[in-house]
C-alpha cells in the first residue's frame, strides 16, 4: 500500500526537476537550454522592447541566477540570433519568437497529458500553496542575503 506524500522540499522539488527534465527534453531540439527558455519567454511576452537590465533582473528574480550568468544567457540568445540589441534594449528576432512559439506549444501539449484528470480544485489548492511556499522562500532568501 501506498500513502500520498505531504507537500515539503523533496516533494517539490521531485516534481519540479521531473518536469524540467521534460522541458529541456523540448528546448534541446531548439538548441536552447532553461535559462535561454526563460529569459526569451520575457521577451517574447513583453509588449515591446525590454531594458536589458529589467530584463536580468526578471531572470535572477525568477531563477536565483548570479546576474553575470544572466548576462551572459542575454549575450547567448543574442549570439544565436535570437534576440536583438538596440541601444539598452533588447526585442525578439523572428527566429527568436518561432523558437519560443514552438517550444511553448510543444511543451504545451506535454503539460496538457501530465495534469490531465487532475481535478480543477485540486490544482488551484496546489497554486495558492506554492505561490504561498515561494513568497515564504523568497523572504527567507532575502533575510538571510540583506
Amino acid at each position: 500500500m501506498t500513502t500520498t506524500p505531504t507537500v515539503n522540499g523533496r516533494v517539490i522539488g521531485l516534481a519540479h526537476y521531473a518536469g524540467r527534465a521534460v522541458l529541456e527534453t523540448v528546448l534541446a531540439r531548439y538548441g536552447a537550454t532553461f535559462q535561454q527558455s526563460v529569459t526569451l519567454r520575457l521577451v517574447a511576452v513583453a509588449e515591446g522592447p525590454v531594458e536589458r537590465d529589467t530584463l536580468v533582473a526578471e531572470v535572477v528574480g525568477a531563477l536565483k541566477a548570479d546576474p553575470a550568468d544572466v548576462h551572459g544567457v542575454v549575450d547567448a540568445l543574442i549570439d544565436k540570433g535570437l534576440l536583438e540589441p538596440a541601444a539598452n534594449q533588447l526585442r525578439i528576432t523572428d527566429a527568436g519568437q518561432k523558437v519560443y512559439e514552438t517550444s511553448a506549444a510543444e511543451t504545451g501539449e506535454i503539460s496538457a497529458r501530465i495534469y490531465a484528470g487532475i481535478p480543477a480544485e485540486d490544482l488551484a489548492v496546489a497554486g495558492r500553496v506554492l505561490a504561498l511556499v515561494t513568497e515564504r522562500a523568497d523572504a527567507e532568501l532575502a533575510a538571510m542575503t540583506a
